[in-house]
């Protein structure tokens, strides 16, 4: 590719594929670039801004401004789309004026299988996903991650706080950040993959399978908390944690 601009999150995937962009390309020819958003937490940029650090890649910080899009703040089923479509647009221009040859996203085999209206803006604006050419799945991106020392191996899967609502409930600022404090919460006292779904004066509760029994035991704890943030009622989803599993009332 000679050149490439890598869409920077911080997580797993973006992480890896960064690394080895930085291990085939020069480091004049790289620039990761990462958006700072309502949508994500701001912890996330915080370790996004170290990890390209210690990598030793330059860096950048972008704003978007998709919360200021009716489209999206509508949440439709396409909402994604709106999301990315901003997202690429800045990417692309960046990567023009920096003379980079190719905008990249860390998307994977594994992705998918899952709903991705974002995928449409991706071809509009030409952007590589070289993990999914190369035929990566998540569970091999994860094992040559831990082969090569990288401390992101086992971070938990991260997706953006808008994916917490149901299609057809206005997404607000306000909304995420009463979803990103019950979901740091909840975090801080022991579940490391942990979904918080969003509906009004209702939450239900996603963490892995293993973790449901502790969960129950902390429950007038994480009642108290979460009531304490608005929500009325407290559930728990026996199915445990799932991606994409907003998706399902599709189905």
């Amino acid at each position: 590719m000679g050149s490439v601009l890598v869409a920077y999150s911080g997580g797993v995937d973006s992480t890896f594929l960064l690394k080895v962009a930085s291990s085939v390309l020069p480091k004049d020819k790289i620039l990761a670039v990462t958006a700072n958003s309502p949508t994500y937490p701001n912890e996330e940029l915080v370790f996004a801004k170290s990890m390209a650090k210690s990598l030793g890649v330059r860096h950048r910080v972008i704003n978007t401004g998709e919360l200021r899009n009716k489209e999206f703040s509508a949440n439709p089923l396409k909402r994604c789309y709106f999301c990315k479509k901003e997202l690429f647009s800045k990417l692309k221009d960046i990567a023009s004026k920096s003379k980079l040859n190719f905008v990249l996203d860390a998307s994977n085999v594994t992705d998918k299988t899952d709903f991705r209206p974002g995928s449409i803006a991706k071809k509009e604006f030409a952007v590589r996903s070289p993990l999914a050419e190369a035929g990566f799945t998540k569970d091999d991106i994860r094992f040559f991650s831990r082969k090569m020392g990288l401390v992101i191996w086992d971070k938990p899967s991260l997706a953006c706080l808008a994916s917490r609502i149901p299609y057809g409930t206005k997404i607000t600022a306000g909304l995420l950040e009463r979803i990103n404090k019950a979901e740091v919460y909840l975090r801080q006292i022991g579940f490391k993959q942990v979904r918080l779904r969003h509906y009004d004066y209702l939450c239900r509760i996603e963490v892995l399978n293993n973790d449901l029994p502790r969960l129950l035991r902390k429950r007038n704890q994480v009642v108290d908390k979460l009531k304490r943030l608005g929500y009325n009622y407290i559930t728990l989803d026996l199915e445990g944690y799932r991606t994409g599993s907003m998706n399902e009332v599709k189905k």
